[in-house]
């Protein structure tokens, strides 16, 4: 099988591969902060002890979640330039993977604030610190360490559904694979050495959790 295997596809078409490989590391970067941002911003709202923020944070969470990703990349793809704010390909897949990725971050970093004894956050609070001030410097830091696995898988589903910025023309590693094997009528090797170049992005990501939970766990 693997002396019919056209390994000239890599180096004939690698400035493809390289272009499409940089934006998706861009686009997951971007997204996996951003992510991180709101999806934890929106685990505050939930627990808040304000019922709007609460409403508006579970209304979040329950829509996202149960909407397809391509779906909500097609809104921004396809209804931007209704509001007269057109973006292209690349930006609406990254905004969509953003606001998808952050309902699951959301729901990991509720379960983590949920699990720190509530004694910590009244001891808090009666000490004269402000809700906001309990939660940066006595919650968020345990819950983040208590869902630190969690956290990695949804990071790690992220770098996977950025492929989906090759339907919008995102530019991204699918986005070039689809034109190579356009170009080139093969299809098995191209495909692969796209999953190569992805492997390339989680593995790394996969060893870096795991280190860290290592590190998390020896530290008590």
């Amino acid at each position: 099988m693997f002396g019919d295997f056209q390994w000239d596809i890599l180096p004939k078409y690698w400035d493809m591969y390289a272009e499409g490989f940089g934006n998706t590391l861009k686009a997951s970067l971007i997204a996996l902060i951003a992510s991180f941002v709101l999806g934890t911003l929106i685990a505050i709202m939930r627990i808040a002890p304000v019922k709007p923020l609460n409403w508006f944070g579970t209304a979040y969470v329950e829509f996202v979640r149960n909407v397809p990703l391509l779906v909500i990349v097609s809104i921004f793809f396809l209804g931007s330039p209704a509001l007269k704010l057109p973006l292209d390909g690349f930006q609406s897949g990254t905004i969509g993977l953003t606001i998808y990725t952050a309902a699951f971050i959301a729901e990991a970093v509720r379960a983590g604030i949920q699990s720190v004894p509530v004694g910590q956050t009244e001891a808090a609070r009666s000490s004269g610190m402000t809700y906001g001030q309990t939660m940066r410097h006595i919650v968020l830091p345990q819950a983040i360490n208590i869902v630190i696995p969690l956290l990695g898988n949804q990071f790690l589903n992220l770098v996977k559904n950025s492929s989906v910025l090759g339907v919008v023309a995102g530019m991204d590693l699918m986005y070039y694979a689809d034109i190579v094997a356009t170009r080139s009528f093969v299809t098995f090797e191209v495909y692969i050495f796209a999953a190569m170049f992805y492997l390339a992005l989680t593995i790394p990501l996969s060893m870096g959790v795991q280190y860290l939970e290592r590190r998390l766990a020896r530290s008590g």
